[in-house]
């Protein structure tokens, strides 16, 4: 066994990370943040539940899940305000659904008319363009007898 083939079963998780989704920072309202590289679980579900009228408090699981412990403390005591938390929480979602957007892109999904579709759009999820395919609830046209039909036997008498 070869010295990298040996490395790589040793491979850390950290490691394997680290080198597959490319980590960076990025300085959002003066905190140096991982740019996510991924959505923890259950993310989606607590994300839903937000909306400009939510609380602070309803904000902390949410940017700690995307951006690690103190960073909500910190901008908050930076000065940001809630419209750019929502813009910050939605570009780190978009990031780590695997869409590199610009906080602007971020901004316009959250200003269009249905953001929840348009940023499960711009994240290019297989599973969120099928469900926003709907069913015309019509019937199918009928299949001519000429392509169903079996072939005509002839009778052995």
């Amino acid at each position: 066994m070869t010295a990298a083939a040996r490395a790589a079963k040793t491979e850390s998780w950290d490691d394997f990370k680290a080198k597959n989704f490319a980590i960076r920072s990025e300085r959002i309202q003066g905190v140096d943040v991982v740019v996510p590289s991924d959505v923890p679980l259950g993310f989606a579900q607590l994300a839903e539940n937000l909306s400009e009228d939510s609380a602070l408090e309803d904000f902390a699981e949410v940017v700690l899940l995307l951006f690690g412990e103190g960073v909500l403390d910190a901008w908050v005591k930076n000065g940001m305000g809630a419209n750019g938390l929502i813009v910050a929480v939605m570009w780190g979602w978009m990031q780590g659904s695997g869409r590199d957007v610009t906080f602007s892109e971020a901004y316009n999904v959250l200003k269009s008319d249905d953001p929840k579709k348009a940023a499960l759009a711009a994240t290019g999820n297989r599973a969120a363009r099928r469900s926003q395919s709907k069913p015309t609830g019509g019937r199918s046209g009928r299949t001519s007898a000429a392509s169903t039909a079996s072939g005509r036997r002839t009778s052995r008498t």
